[in-house]
């Protein structure tokens, strides 16, 4: 039943917003009372903490997969991107924002927890291109994991970069081809065994 609820929740949650959405409202959706609910989790904080947590862990299993494919880094970070381009097309932008304005403790667990995740992905992936010939064999790998997380959380700054200016396809585009800087001219020349590129 827990698990059952945190995936319905979850499901709630994405769709309505953090705050939108009352333990009254999960309970009546399962056909359950609210009591059930409380017998899992003591307050609504820790039912939200609960499915932020499972949804990053679906999301870095979704990741996981993508190393087991053996692709070479720079086809995995393209494989990477459009994982990421399909789930934020598909995010909306108000339970992420709920969550960093009324849940800010959760907010910073949840980055912590990406942050340690895309460190060891990227790290991989920088220290098997230098591996391979593919990445310069002088690249501080620690700094350039750091700007790639980074960056790409700056990417979702509706400031920086307002939703009627810049499609997200279009940041993700510039944002890997910016990181890669003659990847995509590689790849679309067969040059990548041949060239080193960073």
């Amino acid at each position: 039943m827990k698990k059952k609820i945190i995936i319905k929740s979850t499901e709630l949650f994405l769709n309505l917003g953090f705050k939108s959405v009352t333990m009254d409202d999960i309970a009546a959706e399962m056909g359950i009372s609210k009591k059930t609910i409380y017998q899992y989790f003591e307050t609504k904080t820790k039912l939200i903490e609960a499915t932020a947590i499972y949804k990053f862990e679906s999301i870095s299993e979704s990741i996981d997969a993508i190393f087991t494919l053996d692709a070479n880094p720079i086809e995995e970070l393209f494989k990477i991107k459009e994982f990421i381009t399909n789930y934020m097309t598909n995010l909306k932008k108000s339970p992420e924002f709920q969550l960093k304005k009324y849940y800010p403790r959760i907010h910073t667990i949840l980055r912590q927890k990406q942050f340690e995740v895309m460190q060891s992905c990227v790290i991989d992936n920088l220290n098997r291109g230098i591996a391979e010939g593919l990445y310069r064999d002088n690249l501080n790998v620690e700094i350039i994991s750091r700007l790639y997380f980074n960056a790409l959380g700056a990417l979702k700054d509706e400031e920086l970069f307002p939703t009627n200016q810049f499609t997200l396809q279009e940041l993700l585009d510039y944002y890997l081809e910016y990181h890669c800087k003659r990847y995509l001219h590689a790849i679309r020349h067969n040059f990548i065994k041949q060239k080193k590129y960073y």
